[in-house]
């Protein structure tokens, strides 16, 4: 069996790295994804740039930076996602956001993430750039986080907030992501959801809502999507297979010392679904590619 090479819809890279954080790394180079990216047999990624969030980050890539990345790095940085926050332009829930994401969609961006402002799902503003968003055709890939000392969308133990926004804005694709995302696969608890639970997975609020909302996705990236999916096997590979249409491999890199890192497991983990028969191979080629060239390029 030939097993594919996988697009990942979640990277993190600046051209240089200027600023180190406080452990003593930064964001990788478009060299340094790329031989994380040949380690786990991963074609090319989706970059999400943060310019919209300084507050959150030592160092940055822009919209900008991120456009020219994927021009010059077609090989490892496929597309390019608008980093737009609810605040843009005139700070108001009234604000023509589709004025500008025209622009970013014009100049190439296939959709808006890493969604990380910390509002609540439902806050006015928020709810302005769902609608513009929507209106563009213009998907979105979110992180959720608990309100104040954090970042993220904000949301309740349960997502009602993220059920509310499911419902007004049925045509708007939403890719969701993080630990307060992934850890409600199954019942869990304010303490569980802010990490990463362990043991078998009784069902819990992300499988409801994707079989009721047809614009839920599951971006699985990161440590949290590998260990909701790896946490019970057996429920993560049934799970895999009802979802296969909305669900997107991903890593989540930000530091060329993720090459060791949980998230790249889901390479193989899936690999090893498929071999094993698992997953069905039209399960595999979905989730580990064709579900984001259906996304990215129509």
């Amino acid at each position: 069996m030939k097993l594919l090479p996988k697009i990942d819809i979640h990277v993190h890279a600046v051209p240089e790295r200027m600023i180190c954080r406080g452990t003593g790394d930064g964001y990788p180079t478009p060299e340094e994804v790329r031989a994380i990216y040949d380690a786990y047999g991963i074609e090319r990624g989706v970059l999400l740039p943060d310019g919209c969030y300084p507050e959150g980050s030592s160092d940055i890539c822009s919209p900008r930076e991120a456009k020219t990345l994927v021009r010059d790095h077609p090989g490892t940085f496929g597309w390019w996602f608008a980093p737009l926050a609810s605040s843009a332009g005139n700070n108001s829930p009234d604000t023509d956001l589709s004025a500008i994401l025209k622009q970013y969609r014009a100049a190439g961006a296939k959709g808006v993430g890493e969604i990380s402002e910390n509002r609540p799902f439902d806050d006015p503003m928020m709810l302005n750039l769902f609608r513009h968003c929507e209106a563009c055709g213009m998907p979105v890939l979110f992180h959720i986080g608990r309100l104040g000392g954090d970042y993220g969308i904000v949301d309740d133990l349960g997502l009602p907030r993220l059920e509310k926004v499911l419902g007004m804005f049925p045509k708007l694709r939403f890719l969701g992501h993080s630990q307060k995302f992934w850890a409600e696969i199954g019942e869990t608890d304010e303490e569980s959801r802010n990490g990463y639970p362990k043991g078998k997975v009784t069902p819990g609020r992300i499988p409801a809502l994707m079989r009721k909302y047809g614009n839920l996705c599951g971006d699985l990236s990161a440590g949290s999507g590998y260990n909701a999916i790896t946490r019970d096997p057996d429920f993560g590979w049934a799970f895999l297979e009802e979802f296969a249409d909305r669900l997107y491999f991903g890593t989540d890199i930000c530091s060329p010392r993720n090459m060791h890192s949980d998230m790249m497991k889901l390479a193989g983990f899936l690999d090893d679904a498929v071999t094993r028969g698992k997953i069905s191979w039209g399960a595999y080629e979905k989730i580990c590619r064709g579900n984001a060239l259906d996304l990215l390029e129509g």
